[in-house]
Protein backbone atom coordinates (compact mmCIF):
# COMPACT_ATOMS: atom_id res chain seq x y z
CA UNK A 1 0.00 0.00 0.00
CA UNK A 2 1.25 3.69 -0.59
CA UNK A 3 2.47 5.54 2.18
CA UNK A 4 1.30 9.16 2.86
CA UNK A 5 3.07 11.84 5.28
CA UNK A 6 1.21 14.92 6.14
CA UNK A 7 2.99 17.14 8.25
CA UNK A 8 0.72 20.39 10.26
CA UNK A 9 3.41 23.22 10.70
CA UNK A 10 1.12 25.12 13.46
CA UNK A 11 1.90 28.30 15.44
CA UNK A 12 2.78 26.32 18.70
CA UNK A 13 4.34 23.03 17.82
CA UNK A 14 4.79 21.19 14.58
CA UNK A 15 3.07 17.55 14.02
CA UNK A 16 3.93 14.59 11.53
CA UNK A 17 1.74 11.47 10.70
CA UNK A 18 2.98 8.83 8.29
CA UNK A 19 -0.04 6.34 6.92
CA UNK A 20 -0.40 3.69 4.72
CA UNK A 21 -3.64 4.33 2.18
CA UNK A 22 -5.62 1.94 0.96
CA UNK A 23 -7.80 1.33 -1.82
CA UNK A 24 -11.42 2.89 -0.15
CA UNK A 25 -9.72 6.17 0.92
CA UNK A 26 -8.96 4.50 4.03
CA UNK A 27 -5.49 4.14 5.73
CA UNK A 28 -3.85 2.78 9.13
CA UNK A 29 -1.43 5.29 11.16
CA UNK A 30 1.93 3.90 11.89
CA UNK A 31 3.89 6.89 12.76
CA UNK A 32 2.96 10.35 14.77
CA UNK A 33 5.56 12.87 15.83
CA UNK A 34 5.60 16.45 17.62
CA UNK A 35 8.06 19.13 17.95
CA UNK A 36 7.04 21.84 20.16
CA UNK A 37 8.25 24.73 17.93
CA UNK A 38 6.20 27.73 18.83
CA UNK A 39 6.48 30.03 15.72
CA UNK A 40 3.32 32.21 16.29
CA UNK A 41 5.55 33.14 19.70
CA UNK A 42 7.68 35.23 17.13
CA UNK A 43 4.59 36.32 14.40
CA UNK A 44 2.08 37.73 16.85
CA UNK A 45 4.73 39.80 18.74
CA UNK A 46 6.77 41.07 16.23
CA UNK A 47 5.39 39.94 12.47
CA UNK A 48 7.60 37.46 11.27
CA UNK A 49 9.66 34.50 12.51
CA UNK A 50 12.92 34.97 13.34
CA UNK A 51 16.11 33.63 12.39
CA UNK A 52 16.68 31.47 15.71
CA UNK A 53 13.17 30.30 15.44
CA UNK A 54 13.49 29.09 11.65
CA UNK A 55 16.34 27.43 12.50
CA UNK A 56 14.11 25.54 15.00
CA UNK A 57 11.65 25.06 12.35
CA UNK A 58 14.60 23.56 10.23
CA UNK A 59 15.80 21.40 12.77
CA UNK A 60 12.43 19.53 13.56
CA UNK A 61 11.60 18.85 9.72
CA UNK A 62 15.07 17.68 9.20
CA UNK A 63 13.96 15.72 12.36
CA UNK A 64 10.72 14.67 9.95
CA UNK A 65 13.06 14.57 6.76
CA UNK A 66 14.41 11.31 8.15
CA UNK A 67 11.50 9.28 9.60
CA UNK A 68 9.56 10.16 6.08
CA UNK A 69 12.90 8.59 4.23
CA UNK A 70 13.03 5.68 6.99
CA UNK A 71 9.88 4.59 5.92
CA UNK A 72 9.61 5.32 2.10
CA UNK A 73 7.42 7.68 1.91
CA UNK A 74 6.74 9.26 -1.61
CA UNK A 75 3.79 11.24 -0.97
CA UNK A 76 4.32 14.35 1.03
CA UNK A 77 2.29 17.22 2.29
CA UNK A 78 3.23 19.97 4.68
CA UNK A 79 0.41 22.80 5.46
CA UNK A 80 0.89 26.07 7.37
CA UNK A 81 -1.61 27.67 9.77
CA UNK A 82 -2.23 31.10 11.20
CA UNK A 83 1.76 31.56 12.41
CA UNK A 84 3.10 31.22 8.75
CA UNK A 85 0.05 32.84 7.14
CA UNK A 86 0.71 36.22 8.91
CA UNK A 87 4.69 35.98 9.12
CA UNK A 88 5.76 38.79 6.48
CA UNK A 89 9.03 37.12 6.09
CA UNK A 90 6.69 33.40 5.04
CA UNK A 91 8.26 32.83 1.61
CA UNK A 92 12.03 33.58 2.69
CA UNK A 93 11.68 31.13 5.20
CA UNK A 94 9.50 28.71 3.18
CA UNK A 95 12.33 28.84 0.68
CA UNK A 96 14.80 28.53 3.25
CA UNK A 97 13.28 25.30 4.69
CA UNK A 98 12.27 23.64 1.16
CA UNK A 99 16.55 23.96 0.29
CA UNK A 100 17.25 22.73 3.65
CA UNK A 101 14.75 19.70 4.28
CA UNK A 102 13.17 19.23 0.60
CA UNK A 103 9.56 19.77 2.30
CA UNK A 104 7.77 22.41 0.94
CA UNK A 105 5.52 24.05 3.02
CA UNK A 106 2.13 25.50 1.94
CA UNK A 107 0.19 28.24 3.65
CA UNK A 108 -3.06 27.20 3.97
CA UNK A 109 -6.21 30.20 4.15
CA UNK A 110 -8.46 29.12 7.74
CA UNK A 111 -11.48 28.07 5.75
CA UNK A 112 -8.79 25.26 4.08
CA UNK A 113 -7.76 24.28 7.31
CA UNK A 114 -11.52 24.03 8.68
CA UNK A 115 -12.17 21.77 5.74
CA UNK A 116 -9.28 19.20 6.45
CA UNK A 117 -10.00 19.49 10.39
CA UNK A 118 -13.74 18.73 9.40
CA UNK A 119 -12.75 15.88 6.97
CA UNK A 120 -11.04 14.11 9.77
CA UNK A 121 -13.54 14.43 12.29
CA UNK A 122 -16.54 13.62 10.21
CA UNK A 123 -14.57 10.12 10.07
CA UNK A 124 -14.16 9.49 13.55
CA UNK A 125 -18.16 10.62 14.33
CA UNK A 126 -20.94 10.30 13.04
CA UNK A 127 -22.64 13.59 11.82
CA UNK A 128 -25.52 11.69 9.62
CA UNK A 129 -28.68 13.78 9.95
CA UNK A 130 -27.02 16.05 12.79
CA UNK A 131 -25.61 19.83 13.25
CA UNK A 132 -22.55 19.93 14.18
CA UNK A 133 -20.44 22.93 15.74
CA UNK A 134 -17.09 22.10 15.23
CA UNK A 135 -14.30 24.42 17.47
CA UNK A 136 -10.76 23.85 16.21
CA UNK A 137 -8.97 25.60 18.89
CA UNK A 138 -5.41 26.31 17.73
CA UNK A 139 -2.58 28.82 18.82
CA UNK A 140 -3.14 31.64 16.23
CA UNK A 141 -6.47 31.18 15.70
CA UNK A 142 -9.89 29.54 16.32
CA UNK A 143 -11.54 27.93 13.33
CA UNK A 144 -15.64 27.09 14.36
CA UNK A 145 -17.89 25.44 11.39
CA UNK A 146 -21.40 24.31 11.48
CA UNK A 147 -21.62 21.10 9.43
CA UNK A 148 -24.79 19.23 8.33
CA UNK A 149 -24.11 15.79 7.32
CA UNK A 150 -21.51 15.73 4.68
CA UNK A 151 -21.31 19.56 4.43
CA UNK A 152 -19.72 22.88 6.30
CA UNK A 153 -22.49 25.40 5.43
CA UNK A 154 -20.53 28.19 7.77
CA UNK A 155 -17.43 28.73 9.11
CA UNK A 156 -15.51 31.54 10.51
CA UNK A 157 -12.51 32.12 11.69
CA UNK A 158 -11.46 34.02 14.95
CA UNK A 159 -7.93 35.75 15.75
CA UNK A 160 -8.10 33.75 19.56
CA UNK A 161 -5.89 31.32 19.47
CA UNK A 162 -4.17 30.48 22.76
CA UNK A 163 -0.59 31.11 21.33
CA UNK A 164 -1.78 34.78 20.42
CA UNK A 165 -3.99 35.30 23.47
CA UNK A 166 -0.66 34.44 25.72
CA UNK A 167 2.01 36.87 24.09
CA UNK A 168 -0.45 39.99 23.64
CA UNK A 169 -1.75 40.03 26.67
CA UNK A 170 1.64 39.08 28.37
CA UNK A 171 3.24 41.54 26.71
CA UNK A 172 1.09 43.83 29.03
CA UNK A 173 2.74 42.21 32.17
CA UNK A 174 -0.38 41.74 33.95
CA UNK A 175 -0.86 39.16 36.56
CA UNK A 176 -2.74 35.95 35.73
CA UNK A 177 -5.52 37.08 37.60
CA UNK A 178 -6.18 40.66 35.14
CA UNK A 179 -4.78 38.22 32.35
CA UNK A 180 -8.20 36.11 32.47
CA UNK A 181 -10.29 39.25 32.87
CA UNK A 182 -8.42 40.62 29.68
CA UNK A 183 -8.75 37.54 27.62
CA UNK A 184 -12.10 36.63 28.48
CA UNK A 185 -13.07 40.36 27.51
CA UNK A 186 -10.73 39.99 23.84
CA UNK A 187 -12.60 36.65 23.68
CA UNK A 188 -16.23 38.51 23.92
CA UNK A 189 -15.60 40.72 21.50
CA UNK A 190 -15.68 38.32 18.63
CA UNK A 191 -18.46 36.73 20.87
CA UNK A 192 -21.14 39.03 18.28
CA UNK A 193 -19.71 37.57 14.79
CA UNK A 194 -20.04 33.95 16.51
CA UNK A 195 -23.37 34.23 17.62
CA UNK A 196 -23.87 35.43 14.14
CA UNK A 197 -22.35 32.48 12.69
CA UNK A 198 -24.25 30.39 14.56
CA UNK A 199 -27.67 31.85 14.19
CA UNK A 200 -31.13 30.25 14.02
CA UNK A 201 -28.97 26.56 13.88
CA UNK A 202 -30.19 23.82 16.50
CA UNK A 203 -26.72 22.77 17.41
CA UNK A 204 -27.48 18.72 18.47
CA UNK A 205 -23.26 18.03 19.12
CA UNK A 206 -19.87 20.16 19.39
CA UNK A 207 -16.96 18.76 18.55
CA UNK A 208 -13.49 20.34 19.50
CA UNK A 209 -10.00 19.35 18.41
CA UNK A 210 -6.86 20.58 18.95
CA UNK A 211 -3.39 19.54 21.21
CA UNK A 212 -4.98 21.79 24.29
CA UNK A 213 -8.41 20.02 23.65
CA UNK A 214 -6.62 16.23 23.60
CA UNK A 215 -4.91 17.73 26.69
CA UNK A 216 -8.37 18.71 28.50
CA UNK A 217 -9.49 15.21 28.15
CA UNK A 218 -6.26 13.97 29.81
CA UNK A 219 -6.91 16.29 32.85
CA UNK A 220 -10.62 15.16 32.67
CA UNK A 221 -9.45 11.42 33.59
CA UNK A 222 -6.58 13.12 36.14
CA UNK A 223 -8.60 15.77 37.98
CA UNK A 224 -12.41 14.68 37.20
CA UNK A 225 -12.61 11.31 37.97
CA UNK A 226 -13.83 10.29 34.33
CA UNK A 227 -13.96 7.00 32.20
CA UNK A 228 -12.42 8.49 29.18
CA UNK A 229 -10.99 11.01 27.16
CA UNK A 230 -13.51 11.76 24.61
CA UNK A 231 -15.39 14.16 25.69
CA UNK A 232 -15.76 17.42 28.73
CA UNK A 233 -18.65 18.92 29.66
CA UNK A 234 -18.85 22.56 30.86
CA UNK A 235 -18.79 21.58 34.78
CA UNK A 236 -15.31 19.91 33.85
CA UNK A 237 -14.06 22.64 32.19
CA UNK A 238 -14.95 24.98 35.44
CA UNK A 239 -13.61 22.43 38.03
CA UNK A 240 -9.66 22.01 35.37
CA UNK A 241 -9.81 25.55 35.50
CA UNK A 242 -9.87 26.16 38.99
CA UNK A 243 -7.19 23.36 39.68
CA UNK A 244 -4.73 24.82 36.99
CA UNK A 245 -5.36 28.62 38.37
CA UNK A 246 -4.32 27.22 42.06
CA UNK A 247 -0.88 26.21 40.62
CA UNK A 248 2.00 28.01 39.16
CA UNK A 249 3.71 27.38 35.45
CA UNK A 250 5.87 24.75 37.20
CA UNK A 251 3.63 23.42 39.15
CA UNK A 252 1.27 22.64 36.30
CA UNK A 253 4.04 20.53 34.42
CA UNK A 254 5.42 18.39 37.58
CA UNK A 255 2.08 17.80 39.14
CA UNK A 256 -0.11 17.16 35.90
CA UNK A 257 2.50 15.84 34.12
CA UNK A 258 1.81 18.70 30.88
CA UNK A 259 3.93 19.76 28.19
CA UNK A 260 6.35 22.47 28.66
CA UNK A 261 4.51 24.28 26.00
CA UNK A 262 1.29 23.36 27.08
CA UNK A 263 1.22 24.67 30.57
CA UNK A 264 0.62 28.21 29.63
CA UNK A 265 -1.57 28.20 26.86
CA UNK A 266 -4.04 25.17 28.41
CA UNK A 267 -5.70 28.44 30.47
CA UNK A 268 -6.48 30.62 27.10
CA UNK A 269 -8.02 26.93 25.65
CA UNK A 270 -10.63 26.55 28.12
CA UNK A 271 -11.42 29.94 28.43
CA UNK A 272 -12.15 29.45 24.69
CA UNK A 273 -14.29 26.90 25.20
CA UNK A 274 -16.01 28.45 27.42
CA UNK A 275 -17.20 31.61 25.66
CA UNK A 276 -17.91 29.12 22.51
CA UNK A 277 -19.89 26.87 24.62
CA UNK A 278 -21.81 30.17 26.10
CA UNK A 279 -22.81 31.17 22.77
CA UNK A 280 -24.14 28.34 21.56
CA UNK A 281 -25.60 27.67 24.53
CA UNK A 282 -24.24 23.86 24.67
CA UNK A 283 -22.68 22.06 27.63
CA UNK A 284 -20.46 19.37 26.65
CA UNK A 285 -18.03 19.14 23.80
CA UNK A 286 -16.67 15.66 22.60
CA UNK A 287 -12.85 15.03 21.32
CA UNK A 288 -12.43 13.00 18.86
CA UNK A 289 -8.79 13.22 19.20
CA UNK A 290 -8.34 14.08 15.20
CA UNK A 291 -7.03 16.97 13.84
CA UNK A 292 -5.72 18.61 10.66
CA UNK A 293 -2.93 16.16 9.88
CA UNK A 294 -5.44 13.30 9.89
CA UNK A 295 -7.50 15.63 7.73
CA UNK A 296 -4.25 15.97 5.53
CA UNK A 297 -4.14 12.15 5.01
CA UNK A 298 -7.72 11.65 4.11
CA UNK A 299 -7.35 14.17 1.88
CA UNK A 300 -4.66 12.81 0.05
CA UNK A 301 -5.74 9.25 0.34
CA UNK A 302 -9.04 10.69 -1.93
CA UNK A 303 -6.67 12.16 -4.45
CA UNK A 304 -7.40 15.36 -3.58
CA UNK A 305 -4.33 16.93 -2.49
CA UNK A 306 -2.57 20.04 -3.42
CA UNK A 307 -1.78 19.04 -7.02
CA UNK A 308 -3.11 16.20 -7.63
CA UNK A 309 -7.15 16.11 -7.88
CA UNK A 310 -10.02 18.11 -8.28
CA UNK A 311 -11.47 20.05 -5.49
CA UNK A 312 -14.37 18.85 -3.06
CA UNK A 313 -16.52 20.12 -5.65
CA UNK A 314 -20.61 19.19 -3.67
CA UNK A 315 -18.48 20.83 -0.52
CA UNK A 316 -17.73 23.87 -2.63
CA UNK A 317 -20.86 24.26 -4.78
CA UNK A 318 -22.39 24.38 -1.27
CA UNK A 319 -20.22 27.11 0.22
CA UNK A 320 -20.63 29.22 -3.46
CA UNK A 321 -24.76 29.04 -3.10
CA UNK A 322 -24.18 30.53 0.91
CA UNK A 323 -22.14 32.31 -0.43
CA UNK A 324 -24.87 34.22 -3.03
CA UNK A 325 -27.78 34.13 -0.90
CA UNK A 326 -25.76 36.16 1.89
CA UNK A 327 -25.11 38.70 -1.33
CA UNK A 328 -28.97 38.92 -2.67
CA UNK A 329 -27.44 36.57 -5.56
CA UNK A 330 -30.36 35.88 -8.16
CA UNK A 331 -30.32 32.31 -8.15
CA UNK A 332 -32.22 31.04 -11.17
CA UNK A 333 -29.96 32.88 -13.25
CA UNK A 334 -26.83 32.28 -11.72
CA UNK A 335 -27.72 28.45 -11.75
CA UNK A 336 -28.81 28.84 -15.37
CA UNK A 337 -25.39 30.78 -16.42
CA UNK A 338 -23.56 27.87 -14.70
CA UNK A 339 -25.13 24.93 -16.48
CA UNK A 340 -24.23 26.94 -19.96
CA UNK A 341 -21.01 27.28 -18.28
CA UNK A 342 -20.08 23.19 -17.76
CA UNK A 343 -21.88 22.46 -21.11
CA UNK A 344 -19.35 25.06 -23.50
CA UNK A 345 -16.89 23.87 -21.05
CA UNK A 346 -17.56 19.77 -22.04
CA UNK A 347 -17.94 21.12 -25.33
CA UNK A 348 -14.62 22.68 -25.71
CA UNK A 349 -11.95 20.13 -24.58
CA UNK A 350 -10.29 19.65 -27.34
CA UNK A 351 -9.50 23.71 -27.35
CA UNK A 352 -9.00 24.46 -23.96
CA UNK A 353 -7.23 21.27 -22.55
CA UNK A 354 -7.95 21.80 -18.81
CA UNK A 355 -9.65 19.08 -16.63
CA UNK A 356 -12.02 18.66 -13.61
CA UNK A 357 -10.66 21.45 -11.02
CA UNK A 358 -10.94 23.79 -13.80
CA UNK A 359 -14.31 22.59 -14.59
CA UNK A 360 -15.12 23.09 -10.95
CA UNK A 361 -13.77 26.63 -10.60
CA UNK A 362 -15.65 27.78 -13.52
CA UNK A 363 -18.89 26.54 -12.31
CA UNK A 364 -18.07 28.53 -8.90
CA UNK A 365 -17.37 31.45 -10.80
CA UNK A 366 -20.98 31.18 -12.74
CA UNK A 367 -23.18 31.02 -9.40
CA UNK A 368 -20.64 33.75 -8.69
CA UNK A 369 -20.17 36.53 -11.45
CA UNK A 370 -23.25 38.64 -10.53
CA UNK A 371 -22.90 38.72 -6.57
CA UNK A 372 -20.99 42.26 -6.88
CA UNK A 373 -24.56 43.79 -7.51
CA UNK A 374 -25.33 43.82 -3.62
CA UNK A 375 -22.69 46.72 -3.28
CA UNK A 376 -23.81 48.32 -6.91
CA UNK A 377 -24.64 48.11 -10.66
CA UNK A 378 -21.55 49.79 -11.38
CA UNK A 379 -18.50 47.68 -11.93
CA UNK A 380 -20.50 44.86 -10.60
CA UNK A 381 -17.92 42.54 -11.80
CA UNK A 382 -15.20 44.03 -10.12
CA UNK A 383 -17.27 43.84 -6.79
CA UNK A 384 -18.03 40.15 -7.44
CA UNK A 385 -14.01 39.86 -7.29
CA UNK A 386 -13.75 41.44 -4.36
CA UNK A 387 -16.87 39.90 -2.05
CA UNK A 388 -15.01 36.43 -3.10
CA UNK A 389 -11.67 37.63 -2.09
CA UNK A 390 -13.20 38.89 1.36
CA UNK A 391 -15.80 35.42 1.96
CA UNK A 392 -14.77 32.19 2.77
CA UNK A 393 -15.32 29.59 0.47
CA UNK A 394 -14.66 26.08 1.99
CA UNK A 395 -13.45 23.69 -0.33
CA UNK A 396 -10.89 25.44 -2.54
CA UNK A 397 -7.13 26.97 -1.78
CA UNK A 398 -5.69 30.25 -2.00
CA UNK A 399 -4.96 29.60 -6.02
CA UNK A 400 -8.10 28.62 -6.73
CA UNK A 401 -9.86 30.98 -4.92
CA UNK A 402 -7.96 34.10 -6.28
CA UNK A 403 -8.72 32.53 -9.47
CA UNK A 404 -12.16 31.79 -9.36
CA UNK A 405 -12.34 35.89 -8.17
CA UNK A 406 -10.70 36.75 -11.38
CA UNK A 407 -12.49 34.69 -14.02
CA UNK A 408 -15.77 36.50 -12.35
CA UNK A 409 -14.02 39.80 -12.76
CA UNK A 410 -13.33 39.50 -16.25
CA UNK A 411 -16.64 37.93 -17.87
CA UNK A 412 -17.83 41.41 -18.04
CA UNK A 413 -16.35 43.74 -20.72
CA UNK A 414 -12.78 44.46 -18.28
CA UNK A 415 -9.43 42.30 -19.52
CA UNK A 416 -6.24 41.82 -17.01
CA UNK A 417 -3.94 45.01 -17.10
CA UNK A 418 -0.02 45.46 -16.26
CA UNK A 419 -2.06 47.55 -13.53
CA UNK A 420 -4.03 44.23 -12.24
CA UNK A 421 -1.63 43.10 -9.67
CA UNK A 422 -3.82 40.10 -8.52
CA UNK A 423 -3.68 38.62 -12.16
CA UNK A 424 -0.22 39.79 -12.59
CA UNK A 425 1.07 38.12 -9.77
CA UNK A 426 -0.48 34.51 -10.87
CA UNK A 427 2.33 32.19 -12.76
CA UNK A 428 1.70 32.42 -16.53
CA UNK A 429 -0.07 28.97 -16.19
CA UNK A 430 -2.76 29.83 -13.57
CA UNK A 431 -3.35 33.57 -16.22
CA UNK A 432 -4.09 31.42 -18.92
CA UNK A 433 -6.37 29.38 -16.91
CA UNK A 434 -8.28 32.22 -16.19
CA UNK A 435 -8.61 33.63 -19.42
CA UNK A 436 -9.88 30.76 -21.13
CA UNK A 437 -12.60 30.33 -18.29
CA UNK A 438 -13.60 33.97 -18.86
CA UNK A 439 -14.22 33.45 -22.50
CA UNK A 440 -16.29 30.97 -21.60
CA UNK A 441 -17.99 32.59 -19.02
CA UNK A 442 -18.57 35.56 -21.25
CA UNK A 443 -20.61 32.98 -23.61
CA UNK A 444 -22.53 31.40 -20.97
CA UNK A 445 -23.38 35.37 -19.20
CA UNK A 446 -24.37 35.68 -22.84
CA UNK A 447 -27.26 32.80 -23.28
CA UNK A 448 -29.18 34.37 -20.61
CA UNK A 449 -28.56 37.78 -20.93
CA UNK A 450 -32.14 39.22 -19.92
CA UNK A 451 -32.43 36.61 -16.69
CA UNK A 452 -35.65 35.05 -18.88
CA UNK A 453 -34.49 31.37 -19.21
CA UNK A 454 -35.03 31.47 -23.22
CA UNK A 455 -32.63 29.07 -24.60
CA UNK A 456 -33.53 25.38 -23.18
CA UNK A 457 -30.43 23.91 -25.22
CA UNK A 458 -26.81 24.52 -26.97
CA UNK A 459 -25.46 22.79 -29.39
CA UNK A 460 -21.70 23.39 -29.71
CA UNK A 461 -19.38 22.24 -33.19
CA UNK A 462 -15.94 22.64 -33.43
CA UNK A 463 -14.64 23.06 -36.75
CA UNK A 464 -11.45 24.21 -38.24
CA UNK A 465 -11.44 27.54 -37.86
CA UNK A 466 -14.82 28.17 -36.40
CA UNK A 467 -17.09 27.80 -32.84
CA UNK A 468 -20.68 26.87 -33.91
CA UNK A 469 -23.33 27.91 -31.27
CA UNK A 470 -26.90 26.68 -32.48
CA UNK A 471 -29.50 27.76 -30.01
CA UNK A 472 -33.31 26.22 -29.41
CA UNK A 473 -35.50 28.15 -27.21
CA UNK A 474 -38.57 29.98 -26.76
CA UNK A 475 -38.76 32.34 -29.35
CA UNK A 476 -36.16 33.97 -31.59
CA UNK A 477 -33.82 34.36 -29.41
CA UNK A 478 -32.45 37.81 -30.90
CA UNK A 479 -31.40 39.02 -27.63
CA UNK A 480 -29.54 35.77 -26.94
CA UNK A 481 -27.64 35.73 -30.31
CA UNK A 482 -27.20 39.62 -29.87
CA UNK A 483 -25.78 39.48 -27.00
CA UNK A 484 -23.80 36.08 -27.86
CA UNK A 485 -22.20 37.96 -31.02
CA UNK A 486 -20.79 41.24 -28.60
CA UNK A 487 -19.84 39.07 -25.77
CA UNK A 488 -17.16 36.55 -28.21
CA UNK A 489 -14.49 39.09 -29.08
CA UNK A 490 -12.19 37.64 -25.67
CA UNK A 491 -13.48 34.19 -26.59
CA UNK A 492 -12.32 34.47 -30.31
CA UNK A 493 -8.80 35.98 -28.53
CA UNK A 494 -8.19 33.07 -26.41
CA UNK A 495 -8.98 30.13 -28.80
CA UNK A 496 -7.79 31.71 -32.15
CA UNK A 497 -11.50 30.93 -34.24
CA UNK A 498 -14.21 32.47 -34.58
CA UNK A 499 -17.72 32.32 -33.02
CA UNK A 500 -20.70 32.00 -35.17
CA UNK A 501 -24.27 31.69 -33.73
CA UNK A 502 -27.04 29.96 -35.47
Amino acid sequence: MPKLAAIDVGSNAMRLAIASADDDSGMHVIHTDREPVRLGGDVFAKGEISDAQLVEAMDALLKFRKLINQHKVKTVRAVGTSALREARNRDYCITQIAKATEITIEPISAEEEARLVYLAASKAVRLDGKVALLVDVGGGSVEVSIATGREIIATESFGIGTVRLLQMLEQRKHGERVFRQLAREYINVSGTRLRKEIGEHRVDLCIATGGNVESLGDLRVQLCDANDDKSITLDELDSILKQLQSRSYEERIKDFGLRHDRADVIIPAIIVLQTVAKEAQIQEFEIPRVGLREGLLIDMARGLGRDSGPPDRMQLITSARLLGRKYDYEAEHAQTVARFAVALFDATKKLHKLGTPERTMLEVSALLHDIGYYIGTTNHNKNSFYLINASPLVGVNDSEKAIIALVTRYHSRSIPKPSHKEFMDLAPKRRRVVMKLAAILRLAEALDREHSNRVDSLKVTLRKRKVVLLLKGKGDLLLEKWALNNGCRLFERVYKKKVVVL
